[in-house]
């Protein structure tokens, strides 16, 4: 790896302040304008998934199946990504709405919302990209980047991904139970059953709404209807799947070591959270479709904040990267899907395989296209 140029710690301090001041002004102009916004979701969610099923019951005409099945996939996406996943964030407490609130919210997913909240918030996003730390690495069954071990059960990734994407919400359900840590002692039985036993309650919930009840509910329209509702959690699953891959594990993204991060100021941590996460191209609907995940970068430096504002604040982080030559890894949808599967074909073989090496040079200014490399910290090394 060549040697890159250097923040000093007063660039660092200087650095942290100035994502602080963005941070300081956006929270304290929070009002009815986002307010608004965030309701105004919850309620199209609404009636999206009315509409999907209702059209659904009268699925035995094609144009009403297609029509149901997608506005009911609609009606999902946007539960899991705008919605559930910055609701559970915290992100609308300031609101006071015990409604829209960290700890009454449960969303249209088999993973339940207090195990999330844990594994997602706490920890991923405390320890991102550290390896030993982040066990969202990879989610701890898939190679995603060379400093990975590697072992024979690799050769499988692309097909066993593949399938995470098809039922990612079980995926993500069985991950947060960590049932690996039973063999090794680090975790007793009894708690992995009281996971488990979560995850099962959840799941019997979510299994008997969409293929029991309502399928019940059509009479003759009994098939179609559960064709329709399992085609609409597949595709949620897939483009939640997609997204989050997109945000994490492209080219460009960066991972740490424990000792890399030892005593780790406020400024390093910020740093730490642009270089290991990627944004996504688009506009205002497909950010609203992505969770505004899309602007990944923006989410791990202020996961607390509005999803609504991030649009709002890009260009400000992207010139702040620029002036002080951090990198700030953006692309299309396409582009960043194909860098990740690229990844997981090439890292399924054993060997480096590494990514390309990021350049050396300071990150283009705000009007230029997106920095494909630049200057990084002295002791934050890339490692993949």
């Amino acid at each position: 790896m060549p040697a890159v140029p250097e923040l000093t710690p007063e660039e660092l301090e200087e650095f942290g302040r100035e994502l602080d001041r963005i941070r300081t002004e956006v929270m304290t102009s929070l009002g009815e304008e986002d307010a608004r916004y965030i309701r105004g979701l919850v309620a199209t969610r609404r009636g999206l998934e009315v509409a999907g099923r209702a059209l659904l019951f009268a699925s035995w005409l094609p144009p009403a199946w297609l029509a149901g099945t997608a506005a009911l996939a609609t009606a999902k996406i946007l539960d899991n990504m705008e919605i559930g996943h910055n609701v559970l964030h915290g992100q609308w407490d300031w609101m006071g709405d015990p409604k829209i609130h960290s700890t009454t919210w449960e969303w249209d997913i088999v993973v339940p919302a207090d195990q999330w909240k844990h594994f997602h918030n706490l920890v991923h996003h405390t320890w991102t990209n550290v390896f030993g730390k982040d066990r969202d690495i990879g989610f701890s069954a898939i190679r995603i980047t060379p400093e990975q071990p590697w072992h024979p059960i690799f050769l499988a990734q692309p097909l066993y991904t593949a399938l995470l994407a098809l039922f990612f919400e079980y995926g993500v359900a069985i991950y947060d139970a960590e049932l690996e840590r039973v063999p090794s002692g680090r975790m007793d039985l009894k708690e992995a059953l009281r996971r488990l036993r979560g995850v099962a309650r959840k799941a019997r919930r979510q299994i008997v709404k969409d293929y029991v009840a309502f399928p019940l509910l059509a009479g003759p329209a009994f098939l179609p209807v559960l064709l329709g509702n399992l085609t609409a959690n597949m595709i949620r699953n897939v483009w939640a799947h997609t997204i989050i891959f997109c945000g994490h594990f492209p080219d460009g993204a960066v991972f740490f070591t424990e000792e890399q991060i030892e005593n780790e100021t406020r400024g390093e941590w910020y740093l730490r959270q642009i270089l290991g996460s990627c944004n996504i191209k688009g506009g205002r609907l497909f950010h609203i479709m992505t969770g505004n995940l899309s602007h990944q970068i923006e989410h791990h430096l202020f996961p607390d904040m509005p999803s609504n504002r991030y649009a709002q604040i890009a260009p400000r982080v992207r010139a702040l990267c620029a002036r002080f030559g951090v990198p700030y890894h953006t692309g299309s949808l396409l582009r960043q899907a194909g860098s990740v599967w690229k990844n997981i074909l090439r890292l399924a073989f054993p060997g480096p395989a590494g990514r390309p090496e990021r350049a050396t040079e300071p990150a283009a200014p705000e009007t230029a296209p997106a920095a494909e490399g630049g200057a990084v910290h002295g002791r934050y090394q890339a490692v993949a």
